[in-house]
């Protein structure tokens, strides 16, 4: 759940700033607070703490590290309370919020050119401030188990080679299919496949993707043509009734009625989609680049991944999400916050925290360190980098970036829930994008 799409903020965040005062728990004029939410790489920015620390010896920086869910609870009682940190990481989806709220503080002296294409300018606010500096970024794949695309007679080369369309699925439904497996043995492009008793679902449930569909549906809506709203950046409307995106919602999701898509009720908190790959409920899943090592360390599962299925565009698609860090309005030690919030996003720091090899760092060079760190490990991650590279073949897209993202969520979440596990019709959703378009009006 790391990079998953961030939860609403709490509408008595709105109404209590104003009333907000202090800053940061235990903050001093000599120390730096900075939460972070990845316990995997708390070592890494611990490293960096100490390398700042010897450059800047008049400064402590005093990390604090939360559960994902913890962390944006206390993070937005922190903001109410005025026990801020004064440095955070930060999501994009909450960024339109916290840019509203005035509760950051412009970083000004970026250069978006040190870090890779796109990244830094998603967190720049309508008042064209930059309000977070890149910190690391994550595209999405297909991870596999080998042994179950062996046993289909499924080779890498194929799986690397896949299209997709809503008419039929392409080669990539076939695929899928072909990994599918019922009770009696017999697979999902076999006669007499019986869709109601599975053994082995050739795609993991991710759920139902909410308002953003990162790792369900959003490469296919993507590779079809569709964006999320009217601009790239701070759009006024959603599209969420467009054809071509309801068009792709209804055949993924159809995917389920054939059995061959692990159905609804299959995904929870303690059974995400990896859960499902390595207990061998399901043979691929999308997931993104911060569970690369997860599957690595699964045990009985020899897992690869491939890169998303080309679409009727011609071109292949992933979302290229990237956290930045933000400086709070009101940091105790403004100086010292925002001197450790641009040393994060330096090359020393990135390169040491791409060494660990436990994300992508937002500068290529500490990209190219954490691809050798991977490789070190014996783990290919090409058909992550690939996207990002390859401009030819590949497109990446980020997180919608708006305002009342909160609102989007509370009405998308419940709307394709209702599409994937009851089965309501996808024009339903005609109705739920004007309601958010109506919100974003006022």
């Amino acid at each position: 759940m790391r990079r998953r799409g961030a939860r609403a903020l709490t509408g008595a965040l709105a109404l209590s700033l104003t009333a907000a005062c202090g800053a940061g728990a235990g903050a001093s004029s000599d120390t730096v607070t900075y939460w972070l939410w990845d316990a995997n790489q708390l070592p890494a920015y611990q490293a960096c703490a100490r390398a700042f620390e010897r450059e800047n010896p008049e400064l402590h920086v005093k990390i604090t590290q939360l559960g994902w869910e913890d962390y944006w609870t206390k993070l937005t009682a922190s903001f109410i309370a005025g026990t801020q940190p004064d440095v955070f990481t930060d999501h994009v989806q909450k960024f339109g919020q916290f840019a509203d709220l005035k509760v950051l503080q412009p970083i000004d002296g970026l250069d978006p050119a040190a870090y890779q294409p796109g990244l830094a300018d998603n967190w720049t606010g309508q008042d064209g401030r930059r309000y977070g500096a890149p910190k690391d970024w994550d595209t999405v794949a297909l991870f596999y188990n080998t042994r179950y695309t062996k046993a289909a007679g499924l080779t890498a080369a194929q799986l690397n080679d896949l299209s997709w369309n809503p008419r039929d699925g392409g080669t990539f439904e076939k695929a899928i299919a072909r990994l599918t497996v019922d009770e009696k043995g017999r697979r999902g492009d076999e006669p007499g496949f019986d869709r109601h008793h599975v053994k082995v679902y050739g795609l993991a449930s991710g759920g139902a993707g909410d308002a953003d569909g990162q790792t369900q549906w959003s490469t296919f809506a993507a590779s079809a043509g569709w964006t999320y709203t009217d601009e790239k950046r701070w759009g006024t409307e959603y599209q969420y009734d467009s054809e071509t995106f309801q068009s792709v919602v209804r055949w993924y999701f159809g995917l389920a009625e054939k059995g061959y898509l692990a159905p609804f009720s299959t995904y929870s908190v303690s059974n995400p989609a990896n859960v499902q790959v390595s207990s061998g409920k399901a043979a691929a899943a999308f997931d993104g680049a911060w569970m690369i090592s997860t599957y690595a360390a699964a045990k009985n599962l020899d897992a690869a991944t491939a890169v998303p299925p080309a679409g009727p565009t011609g071109k292949r698609a992933t979302m290229m999400n990237g956290l930045a860090d933000s400086v709070t309005r009101k940091a105790r030690n403004l100086p010292g916050a925002l001197k450790w919030v641009k040393y994060l996003s330096s090359d020393a720091c990135q390169k040491a925290v791409g060494e660990y090899g436990i994300v992508f760092p937002a500068t290529p060079e500490g990209t190219r360190a954490a691809v050798a760190a991977y490789r070190k490990k014996g783990i290919d991650v090409s058909a992550f980098t690939r996207p990002v590279t390859d401009t030819k073949d590949f497109t990446t897209f980020s997180f919608p970036i708006t305002n009342y993202a909160a609102d989007v969520y509370a009405l998308m979440r419940p709307a394709m829930q209702d599409i994937y596990a009851n089965g309501k019709p996808v024009s339903g959703l005609d109705e739920t994008n004007r309601q958010i378009n109506l919100i974003l009006s006022q």
